[in-house]
């Protein structure tokens, strides 16, 4: 459509459209990473419990992975310009409605709905670049579309340090908001398209893999509070295998599947898309449990916590450039393996941290870890398409989205879990200090930075001793937890690198 324009309004459009989709998609990114700094602030001011908490990012992420692919088809059939334009509103209302209301409730449904939202920005907005853009241009413009989605990944914990101790928590789903705002502006100069071909949502498979991943991580958040012997908690794993078992079962009838499992036949694609799943453990997990860590064990502000987590994030800006030049000589699967060793490393470094970390200990692992995961996002959207047949590339890209989005999901839900469950493991001395509370309040509240709060009913002459206790209870978990990181992608780097022997260099954008 856009090439019965004259040339020059046909470069202003493009150049537009250029913009608005990649800072909209820069911003998706940003409202997980972003919200991590927040979380402890908004439990503190909302009186929430540790549960509640943490479904201000799950709730997001996995809203985020499960309508993923049902949104990429909507967008199809209803229209690109369109489904980003719904989905824009959406995350722009849900998200300034999170910094309007006082009900941890209500926050968690807003930012479950902004989760929507962002699906269907994502998922059009590459649509959206294709029609614009051609040749050598359309490659460059995706290179932008990656490289903001990396700048909105890393810089979301520095700003909204920034936002928190300037304005409070409030301000970070305020500014998140403005943006996409300002984003709408562009709107008029977008152009509509859609597939002739759509025949419309596979709403069997969504509801299927929706459901699976509700009920695995509702599981896992709820383990460590009922136990994991709790009926309720035994159901929802149950409930998850039956339904993953009826989303397989209904994805092989579908004459044209959301989701074509044939593709997993294929080891360098499921070498890509397993890449994601260990770096969701190796790094969005630290990138949402480390500003807790820094604000309740360390003592820092929301504004140092946010600045100390450059060292993690911006080798990520860096290194994918340095990866798309070593990948011109050195095999992909190389500098895949590599990248995991890098995190592996980093993760097991990161175990010098305790309550006097400061930057001068931190920022070795820090950027060792950074860097792996940099080398790794330079390579893997390339890959994930390249891995495939030309004409199955758009199958590819989403899957791989759904995938990395998935594991995002599941591995912060399980590493939440998991760090509840080994420090309740760790407080087994609690009974010195009755005023402190019940074993899991204690070990919910330390998780979610608010050490302070329960230090407060706990008699000054004991207090301190009290603060050591608990907090090393939870420094012997997070220490525990980032060995069994660095073990996951220790062990994964190998195996990527052996899916992937078969093709010496995987193909990669320019």
């Amino acid at each position: 459509m856009s090439a019965t324009l004259p040339p020059v309004e046909r470069r202003a459009t493009a150049t537009i459209t250029l913009i608005a989709v990649c800072v909209a998609c820069g911003l998706l990114p940003a409202s997980l990473t972003g919200t991590s700094i927040a979380l402890p602030d908004i439990g503190s001011d909302l009186g929430a419990d540790l549960v509640s908490v943490q479904w201000v990012v799950n709730a997001y992420n996995l809203a985020f992975a499960s309508v993923m692919l049902a949104a990429g088809a909507l967008a199809d059939l209803l229209g690109r310009k369109r489904m980003f334009t719904i989905g824009l509103l959406a995350f722009l209302l849900c998200t300034a409605g999170v910094g309007a209301v006082s009900d941890i409730v209500l926050v968690d449904l807003l930012r479950a709905l902004a989760g929507v939202g962002a699906a269907m920005v994502l998922t059009s907005a590459s649509a959206l670049l294709a029609q614009a853009f051609d040749g050598p241009a359309r490659l460059k413009a995706f290179g932008l579309l990656g490289s903001s989605f990396g700048l909105g990944l890393a810089l979301g914990p520095s700003t909204s340090g920034m936002l928190v101790s300037l304005w409070g928590w409030r301000a970070v789903f305020f500014a998140h908001a403005l943006i996409a705002a300002a984003v709408l502006l562009a709107l008029p100069a977008l152009r509509e398209s859609r597939d002739p071909d759509a025949t419309g949502v596979d709403w069997p498979g969504t509801t299927t893999f929706s459901g699976a991943l509700v009920a695995l991580t509702l599981a896992l958040v709820e383990g460590p509070q009922r136990g994991w012997g709790d009926a309720l908690v035994l159901a929802l794993f149950a409930g998850f295998v039956v339904l993953i078992v009826a989303f397989v079962a209904v994805e092989r009838r579908q004459a044209r599947p959301m989701f074509d499992l044939g593709l997993f036949r294929q080891p360098r694609f499921v070498a890509v898309c397993l890449m994601p799943v260990l770096l969701a453990f190796g790094f969005v997990c630290l990138l949402v449990f480390l500003p807790s860590f820094f604000i309740g064990i360390t003592g820092m502000g929301a504004k140092q916590a946010g600045l100390t987590m450059l060292l993690l994030t911006v080798p990520v800006l860096v290194f994918p450039v340095v990866a798309g030049t070593l990948a011109k000589t050195i095999p992909a699967r190389v500098l895949l393996g590599v990248s995991l060793l890098l995190v592996a490393v980093g993760a097991a470094w990161l175990t010098v941290i305790d309550r006097a970390a400061g930057a001068g200990t931190l920022i070795g692992p820090l950027l060792v870890i950074g860097t792996g995961v940099g080398i790794s996002f330079g390579l893997l959207d390339g890959a994930a398409i390249g891995s495939v047949d030309p004409a199955r590339a758009g199958m590819a890209a989403g899957m791989f989205n759904t995938m990395r989005l998935t594991g995002e999901a599941v591995a912060i839900a399980g590493m939440g879990s998991l760090l509840v469950s080994l420090t309740r493991g760790g407080l087994g001395g609690l009974t010195d200090y009755p005023d402190a509370g019940a074993v899991g309040e204690v070990a919910n509240k330390v998780a979610q930075g608010e050490i302070a709060a329960v230090a407060a009913r706990v008699g000054e002459t004991h207090r301190a001793a009290f603060v050591d206790f608990v907090s090393g209870s939870y420094t012997s978990a997070f220490h525990t937890v980032l060995w069994i990181l660095a073990a996951v992608c220790a062990l994964g780097a190998p195996v990527i690198a052996v899916m992937l022997r078969d093709r010496p260099a995987v193909p990669v954008h320019a």
